[in-house]
């Protein structure tokens, strides 16, 4: 990461400053059953990172002492954290809404086939992946064979009323792979609405799209573009947008306990300023809650059109 950090070290990104926290985002490891070409975080099956047993119980303490209301699981695959049923268990029975960002291809795997059954049952929103609704565009950006148990798992995730009951949504992720930014998003929900349902009698909640971030494996993919896709997001700047970022009403917290102001900035390395603590450890509200935001270039891409953040546009 120490090559992201450098391409965007230096940045005119408007000074923004945090609101009141609201969400508690935690990314629980690297680990992944995936290698996509678009991650942020260069997560794979070859990464070691997850957050421990202690590291855990400091995020519980967290959300009990600020009355977090929604807990946001992402990674990697935040499934293969062995204590993930364990975070998840403990936020629901504290009342804490619970989103898990799945990849779906995970729950098709050896070892977590009642994964989808236990998220149902603990009434976790499931935030899935699915870069396109056409099986090449996504062989290109996530793997062979991956559309095919993407499907496979939408169609069992309808069964057990993901998508289909308004108690479990289920929201699809759109990131293009190529360098442009996404379609206007209701547009676009409404193409994935009727190809999924004429095509594999597919329900979904929403769609939410992604702005895919210059930082990452997602650099390798612009490659010799990275200059060009700097300027697209640069010269699309929206500044309708800076009031709905979600670095101003959500903390990251990274899978050894440091605190960010969202999980891009965990992947370019760029922990909340240090003028404050750096580690759940020593979170303190009054000092965190009034801090300056850090800001890299890839913060553009947050910005840039409709905007883009863990909850799709902003405008």
């Amino acid at each position: 990461m120490r090559g992201t950090l450098s391409y965007l070290e230096q940045t005119d990104f408007p000074i923004i400053n945090r609101n009141a926290l609201d969400v508690l985002q935690v990314n629980l490891g690297y680990l992944c059953n995936l290698s996509c070409a678009h991650c942020h975080v260069n997560a794979g099956p070859k990464r070691t990172e997850l957050m421990d047993k202690e590291t855990v119980e400091l995020v519980m303490d967290f959300i009990r002492r600020e009355k977090i209301h929604t807990l946001d699981l992402t990674g990697g695959a935040p499934e293969m954290n062995p204590h993930f049923r364990y975070l998840v268990r403990q936020a629901r029975e504290m009342d804490v809404s619970v989103i898990d960002r799945c990849n779906l291809v995970i729950l098709e795997e050896p070892g977590y086939e009642d994964m989808a059954e236990f998220l149902a049952t603990n009434t976790v929103v499931i935030t899935a992946s699915l870069p396109c609704y056409l099986e090449e565009d996504v062989r290109l950006q996530r793997g062979k064979g991956v559309f095919e148990k993407s499907i496979k798992t939408l169609q069992s995730l309808n069964k057990i009323g993901y998508g289909t009951t308004q108690k479990l949504p289920l929201t699809l992720v759109f990131n293009p792979l190529e360098p442009v930014l996404p379609p206007e998003q209701k547009t676009l929900e409404n193409d994935f609405r009727k190809y999924l349902a004429e095509h594999y009698n597919i329900q979904f909640t929403r769609l939410i799209t992604l702005t895919n971030m210059p930082i990452g494996r997602y650099l390798d993919v612009l490659k010799d573009k990275k200059s060009q896709y700097m300027t697209l997001l640069k010269q699309s700047f929206n500044p309708q947008t800076l009031t709905s970022l979600m670095c101003r009403h959500q903390i990251n917290i990274g899978w050894d306990g440091t605190l960010y102001d969202c999980d891009f900035n965990l992947a370019a390395s760029l922990p909340v300023t240090s003028k404050v603590p750096h580690h759940i450890q020593q979170f303190d509200q009054s000092v965190l809650s009034t801090r300056e935001i850090i800001t890299a270039d890839h913060c553009f891409g947050c910005t840039a059109g409709h905007g883009s953040s863990c909850g799709g546009a902003l405008v």
